[in-house]
């Protein structure tokens, strides 16, 4: 039995929070089905815990990436901050959407990304060369650019972003995975 607990409180019942801010804990709840993993802390500031909510909502379910393209974006991040949650959470996620083996084994060992598709290339050097170096060269970002459209970069760089915040509050809260996850 895991008896691990987050170094903050990890807030799983609205009634946790001040009446006038329980509307975030519902938002998050109902998008999600559930309130868990990082918004447990953030929740510890409710409006914090909400607006970040309202953000993933369009993030994970409504950007214009595909399933695929975002999970892959995902766990390129969960990778780049060891951020064990993050990774178990979204491991099956990414199968389901369809992300490769292959490509799922290259974010994990941190290898070239020579064997990947160019979708898969661009989401993994795009995502890599943004949280490593903390730019992305003009080349790099014009194929990005020309190939996910002007939206779409825009909601590749803000996936990145938004799962970069998320790595870091679970990394700094200690949040981690189910036992066995």
């Amino acid at each position: 039995m895991d008896d691990h607990v987050p170094r903050v409180s990890a807030i799983t019942n609205r009634e946790e929070i001040p009446e006038g801010h329980r509307h975030n804990f519902d938002l998050i709840e109902e998008s999600r089905g559930q309130v868990s993993g990082p918004f447990t802390v953030l929740l510890n500031s409710p409006e914090v815990g909400g607006r970040v909510g309202h953000l993933g909502t369009y993030i994970r379910f409504e950007s214009q990436l595909s399933g695929q393209e975002r999970e892959l974006a995902i766990l390129t991040t969960a990778r780049e901050f060891d951020c064990a949650y993050e990774w178990a959470v979204h491991e099956p996620l990414a199968r389901e959407a369809g992300v490769r083996d292959e490509a799922l084994k290259v974010v994990t060992d941190r290898r070239s990304v020579d064997a990947l598709t160019e979708t898969e290339a661009i989401i993994v050097r795009y995502g890599r060369a943004l949280l490593r170096d903390h730019e992305v060269p003009e080349a790099l970002f014009r194929t990005a650019k020309d190939y996910f459209g002007v939206q779409g970069i825009t909601d590749l760089t803000a996936t990145i972003g938004y799962y970069s915040l998320l790595a870091c509050v679970l990394n700094a809260f200690d949040v981690t995975p189910d036992e066995g996850t």
